[in-house]
């Protein structure tokens, strides 16, 4: 079946690479990758769909469900759209996304088909890395316009390369010399792209997802013998390389984080664009559709916030969705956090049962993963972002070929051998 997730495999290679918009493919008008990969990948699920769905049914995962409705969510917001043009727009982007994630979930289900996923994932923030690296800083201490189509912007870029990290520490630990080599060389240019990059969001989601895995590693009652001498090692080298990449400019930005006076050097003026969005939803309960915030920002935040006749967006992926399916909207996002989580629970203490720890691991960096977007997304817009659905969907994947088709396996079994 790994012939099947090629497909979702070269999506995500695209994405990553996003030649629509880099090198000579640039100037031929009418191709686009993704298109050409996303119908691979519905071709491929077509042709062997009955197969696919043996092993990946989609009623099993709640979290699908939670998605297609929040997914509805922004189709009801047609009616409460301030911007109708934009939201009809990426609500239409929202909708290939969830599409793809439903059809990869089907595609991807084998053990070996997700190792070779999260190895497409670590390549391609790998390939962001080194583009950062070779490009280098712009005049304004940053590094714009390198990242795929939905994550343009500094920060956002970052963002996307932040799970990263978290797979790679996994990897790191259990894999052979020439893959600890490999993951030595992928996150030397990501963790040098995260620096040059220079993205506070992005390092608090570092911090808090590579921070917690590491917590287990070392503390964890599940733990193997040895793991806490090499979680040990890990940081030792983690703590040197970071020493080696970053520079005098990354730490003074990383600085500013303590200094929440100064609210326009810290970035902590975006808590009053958070909390606008409050006041707003007592005016736009059922929200405002996408863009919505930014086109109502002057009437609820001070000229000294939005600048004359300017606007703001809201700065957080909460509030953004908040603002932009309402009420409603968020808790359906929630339930589908929460409800993954207990799923993702229930697969680990399953595995664990039968005494593969490093199964349970291997679920744990994913969540942290998973974490570490979220950590890194609270400080920007990025509630429909590519690679938190991803993760998602990788957690999705993972409970199934570790958890769910051994359970279905074991109950067949039992019925032909009562």
């Amino acid at each position: 079946m790994v012939s099947g997730a090629s497909s979702f495999i070269l999506y995500q290679f695209i994405y990553f690479l996003n030649p629509d918009n880099r090198w000579w493919s640039a100037a031929i008008p009418g191709i686009s990758y993704s298109f050409v990969a996303s119908i691979l990948m519905i071709g491929a699920l077509a042709v062997k769909y009955r197969e696919c769905s043996n092993r990946a049914p989609w009623a099993e995962v709640s979290a699908f469900k939670w998605m297609i409705a929040l997914l509805a969510c922004y189709y009801l917001a047609y009616l409460f759209a301030l911007d109708s043009s934009i939201h009809d727009r990426f609500t239409f982007e929202f909708t290939k996304l969830v599409v793809i994630v439903l059809v990869a979930y089907k595609l991807v289900n084998t053990p070996r088909a997700l190792d070779v996923s999260l190895w497409a994932y670590i390549l391609g923030a790998t390939y962001i890395g080194y583009v950062a690296t070779i490009t280098g800083r712009n005049s304004a201490g940053r590094i714009e316009g390198i990242g795929p189509v939905d994550a343009n912007d500094a920060n956002d870029l970052a963002a996307a390369l932040v799970p990263a990290t978290v797979i790679l520490m996994y990897y790191a630990w259990m894999g052979s010399k020439k893959v600890k080599l490999l993951c030595v060389f992928c996150g030397a240019f990501i963790a040098n792209g995260l620096v040059l990059i220079n993205s506070r969001g992005a390092f608090l989601g570092v911090v808090a997802g590579v921070g917690l895995y590491l917590v287990y590693m070392a503390f964890s009652r599940y733990r193997r013998k040895g793991q806490r001498g090499m979680a040990i090692i890990i940081v030792l080298l983690g703590i040197s390389g970071g020493l080696y990449v970053t520079d005098d400019l990354f730490w003074e930005r990383m600085s500013t984080l303590k200094d929440v006076q100064d609210q326009q050097t810290s970035g902590s003026s975006r808590v009053n664009f958070w909390l606008a969005t409050f006041d707003m939803m007592e005016d736009y309960p059922m929200g405002m559709g996408i863009h919505g915030f930014n086109t109502v920002s002057s009437f609820y935040l001070s000229e000294e916030h939005v600048g004359e006749g300017g606007s703001k967006s809201v700065h957080s992926m909460w509030f953004q969705g908040l603002s932009e399916v309402g009420w409603h909207g968020m808790f359906i996002f929630f339930a589908l956090l929460v409800s993954l989580a207990k799923f993702s629970r229930k697969a680990k203490q399953w595995v664990l049962e039968k005494d593969e720890n490093i199964i349970y691991f291997k679920l744990l960096a994913l969540e942290c993963g998973l974490l570490s977007y979220l950590v890194a997304g609270t400080f920007i817009n990025r509630f429909r972002a590519e690679i938190l659905y991803w993760m998602i969907l990788l957690i999705a994947i993972a409970i199934n070929v570790y958890f769910l088709q051994r359970v279905r396996q074991t109950k067949a079994t039992k019925s032909l051998h009562p």
